[in-house]
């Protein structure tokens, strides 16, 4: 390759060639070359790239806790393409990775750190702390966020929204973190939590289900009824509130009737208009207790008008590999909603045109995943994410 014409041009006009390639193609040719993974990776081109609305919407899947591979490898679903990628995340050196959630072309993982002895004192960090880690698969650049204690990872939800902003969401508490915070020099310090984070205590009635982040709002679902009988509610908090106490707002609208009451197990997954979100669930065939489910059902809401809408049933066909299952569980995000079951072995995609025209399909091909009770996220990768 040193002798290589390639070498004689100038970076520049590498970079207006290779701009003009799709984001796919431009991923590969990263691959094949030092000199072309030195070019395209530069500050100089991600700014070019960044001139332009260019990225891959994938289908990200997280790991299984039971199954932590030593060769740590993203999983994600190329729908435009229908085909499966694996983006390797050796370049992090942490054990015990586990993506959870994305945003802005940037992949956010839970790793446990190194040990590590601090020099003025005899204290060693412990290992099976975690801490959440940033970083562009893309570019292998990352970034680690100011430590958590190990039950934020546990019990805590996390979200991610522009300009690096992330959450982490338990039922008495969130966490808020951002480089654009207005605090001052960022050292903030409330019940132990390292500085750069911010504690705000939480007045939910229960542990929240399913949270999104839309623009500056949190939206999650939670359980309002008695220990017999379920009921479910929407909740809503602005993140842009700087008080110590989150105040939820409950979410609601006399005409919804007995929205809640059709719906089984009902999540909510973000839709690509910040003014909507979804709500999937499986339709009862009635509302008694024990009553079974015909399908499943996917609903959007308008936030401004709090008018919902069907936009897709699952085919009775493919619902009919569902019945079997006792679990499943639901993922996406913008114009995409995915569906595993246990023993299945493949997922259902729900999929909205531009146009608005739906569609739904099998995801075959599906790796070994333990129960096949898969869990993900959407995934827009990007070469001009920066952590």
């Amino acid at each position: 390759m040193d002798s290589s014409p390639l070498n004689r041009l100038p970076e520049e006009t590498l970079h207006q060639i290779f701009f003009q390639l799709p984001l796919r193609q431009i991923a590969a040719c990263k691959c094949v070359c030092k000199t072309l993974y030195s070019a395209l990776s530069s500050p100089s081109f991600r700014h070019l790239l960044s001139t332009q609305t260019t990225y891959l919407s994938l289908l990200a899947l997280k790991p299984s806790d039971r199954h932590i591979s030593p060769f740590p490898t993203l999983h994600a679903f190329d729908p435009a393409l229908n085909k499966w990628l694996r983006f390797s995340l050796s370049f992090l050196p942490f054990s015990s990775l586990h993506p959870i959630t994305s945003s802005d072309g940037l992949l956010y993982l839970w790793a446990a750190l190194p040990p590590s002895r601090n020099s003025n004192t005899t204290h060693v960090r412990n290992s099976s702390q975690k801490s959440l880690v940033v970083c562009n698969p893309l570019t292998r650049q990352f970034k680690i966020l100011p430590q958590l204690g190990s039950a934020w990872s546990r019990h805590g939800s996390v979200l991610a929204g522009s300009g690096n902003t992330v959450l982490v969401l338990t039922e008495l508490a969130i966490l808020y973190y951002s480089e654009s915070s207005d605090v001052k020099n960022g050292d903030v310090n409330c019940g132990g939590v390292l500085s750069n984070w911010l504690k705000f205590t939480s007045n939910l009635p229960s542990k929240p289900r399913s949270p999104v982040l839309v623009s500056d709002v949190i939206l999650a679902l939670c359980d309002v009824g008695s220990p017999w009988r379920s009921q479910w509610a929407i909740f809503k908090t602005k993140i842009t509130n700087k008080e110590k106490t989150k105040q939820w707002v409950r979410v609601e609208k006399r005409q919804w009737g007995d929205i809640f009451g059709i719906l089984k197990r009902p999540r909510l997954v973000k839709a690509r208009n910040d003014k909507k979100v979804y709500m999937v669930g499986g339709l009862k065939s009635s509302f008694a207790l024990q009553s079974s489910c015909t399908t499943i059902l996917i609903l959007r809401l308008d936030l401004e008008s709090l008018e919902w809408e069907e936009v897709g049933r699952m085919p009775v066909e493919m619902y009919k590999c569902f019945m079997e299952s006792s679990k499943f569980k639901v993922f996406g995000g913008g114009n995409k909603v995915c569906f595993s079951a246990k023993r299945v072995g493949r997922l259902v995609l729900w999929e909205e045109s531009e146009e608005g025209k739906a569609e739904w399909r099998w995801i075959e091909g599906l790796s070994g995943n333990g129960d096949g009770l898969c869990r993900g996220f959407v995934f827009d990768a990007r070469l001009d994410a920066v952590p």
